[in-house]
């Protein structure tokens, strides 16, 4: 990846990261709500409950608002890529019109928590386009402007937008947003614990058990005790309704550098032609600089080629510098949400029968808004209150029919990997062929072993197998990471979770560099 020596090679986000750390759990806890997962959507619940008199404790098992929600586009729009003719499709109109009022009551709602904690996030007012560079697609992009402005937002279409290249049509929504998503949720985590609130981090919950009180069990053995519990962990690392069954993982790139004096286009942008391109700027620095942030590129974790996601990384910055001339890259970074099979994410009740666990999940790339909204929504209901656009995210929400034909993708494509599933260039002979910084799935004694090989040429083995479901890995070389094909889950090359749904690191075991590594089959 051409980056200049010593530029950014992560979130620009993750930069702005003051304040102490929290403490990890080392006790038994008692409290009226506990949340998991110290992200946007986990976060925001946890200070709407706190705000509302509610004595609340939050687990992040790493940093709060380091994950995903560290390493978003950070745009609060309601105008959500192509969703609404398919969720009026799919969910009928009525539910188009709650679905805009609900994203449209977030994004104000951060506007109107800033001004009263007084958070200086960068939150600036823009309007959002979707866009098309093909003519065929116009009609498509009318349809859309037709049915969001029908669901009540401020939409209009357009053939003419601030970009500095030409497009055939967008639909534009006036009155959107994009903030600093760390610089607001840090000022919300301090908000929270002045009213009574406990943050934990470094503490991984393991266990759920649902009762009256609910009780989660750490990694460490700790118990907290809770009479609600939200599972707020981007994926849910506890899946009672089989939202796996319903839910597709997503990742993308980013890249992200400075835009010379003149050239910001002043809104946010999108279209899904060319694997999706992604445009916003954001202020950088104490000299007035803009940052220009492209993403793009997606793809399921575990299951592209060796080399592949620097080749995507490379194909996103070429065609920022050629979309916008003078632009020097600084930054990259990835990150990943999960698509539901209706559009709609997955907020609510954590199963059918419960009463006191909640889940919030697929936000299908749209986290800021909806992680806002579930904040509100399932805080609302710990209260007894049910906002009118309940029904419309409760997870236990089926519709066989609608649903079927992307249902029946993703699980050809989870049982393909189930059954042994072997990609090119995903597995070697022996541990001698993979080369530094490189890693492979190999056969030793039996037992398919997940194998990284460092820069100073150190092996690294862990079993092979997902410890969420018992997918084979696959090894990411541009970001050293271990990837589930299934569902998601990601390790370090020691095996440590990164991001979930897994709950348990993958067994470290033992290699050598040999030659005598016995061959992998094809399937299993």
């Amino acid at each position: 990846m051409s980056f200049p020596s010593g530029s950014g090679s992560g979130s620009l986000w993750m930069e702005y990261a003051p304040g102490p750390g929290r403490p990890a759990v080392d006790g038994p806890i008692e409290t009226e709500v506990a949340v998991v997962g110290g992200g946007i959507a986990g976060l925001c619940t946890a200070w709407e409950v706190a705000r509302a008199g509610h004595p609340v404790v939050l687990l992040e098992a790493d940093r709060i608002a380091s994950g995903v929600t560290g390493h978003t586009t950070a745009k609060l729009s309601a105008l959500h890529g192509m969703v609404y003719a398919d969720i009026a499709r799919i969910h009928g109109s009525r539910a188009a019109r709650l679905y805009a009022h609900s994203q449209q009551i977030a994004i104000d709602h951060v506007a109107e928590v800033s001004e009263e904690l007084g958070i200086d996030c960068d939150l600036e007012r823009l309007p959002a386009y979707t866009y098309t560079e093909d003519p065929a697609k116009a009609d498509q992009l009318r349809e859309e402007a037709e049915a969001a402005r029908a669901a009540g937002l401020a939409a209009s279409y357009v053939t003419e937008t601030p970009l500095p290249f030409p497009v055939v049509g967008a639909v534009k929504v006036e009155n959107q947003a994009q903030f600093h998503p760390r610089k607001y949720l840090l000022a919300l985590a301090a908000d929270l614990e002045v009213l009574g609130g406990r943050i934990f981090e470094r503490t991984r919950v393991t266990r759920l058990q649902e009762g009256s009180p609910c009780e989660l069990t750490t990694s460490a053995g700790h118990t907290i005790k809770a009479r609600d519990v939200v599972v707020a962990t981007h994926y849910p690392v506890f899946d009672r309704a089989l939202l796996f069954t319903r839910l597709e993982p997503k990742r993308e790139l980013v890249v992200a550098g400075p835009v010379p004096d003149g050239q910001d286009p002043d809104g946010m942008f999108l279209t899904w032609e060319n694997n999706t391109r992604s445009v916003r700027t954001a202020p950088y620095g104490e000299d007035g600089r803009r940052m220009l942030i492209v993403t793009g590129e997606k793809f399921t974790p575990g299951t592209v080629e060796d080399g592949e996601v620097g080749e995507r990384y490379e194909k996103l910055a070429s065609w920022t510098r050629e979309r916008f001339p003078g632009v020097e890259l600084t930054h990259r970074w990835a990150t990943q949400d999960n698509v539901t099979t209706d559009r709609v994410p997955y907020v609510g009740r954590l199963h059918a029968g419960s009463r006191h666990a909640y889940v919030a999940s697929g936000f299908a790339g749209w986290g800021m808004s909806n992680g806002v909204m579930a904040g509100d929504l399932i805080a609302s209901r710990i209260r007894g209150r049910e906002p009118a656009w309940t029904s419309l995210y409760d997870p236990v929400r089926l519709h066989p029919v609608r649903e079927a034909p992307a249902m029946l993708r993703l699980q050809a494509q989870v049982g393909k990997h189930f059954i042994g599933d072997r990609l090119p260039g995903a597995h070697a002979d022996s541990t001698a062929d993979i080369p530094r910084g490189g890693g492979a799935v190999v056969r030793v004694g039996g037992r398919r072993l997940a194998v990284h090989r460092d820069a100073a040429g150190t092996l690294h083995g862990v079993s092979a197998r997902c410890t969420h479901l018992g997918c084979i890995v696959h090894f990411n070389d541009e970001e050293s990471a271990w990837e589930c094909p299934c569902h998601g889950s990601r390790f370090d090359v020691d095996g440590k979770v990164v991001q979930g749904p897994a709950l348990r690191p993958l067994e470290q075991m033992d290699v050598e560099d040999t030659e005598n590594v016995v061959d992998v089959e094809e399937g299993e």
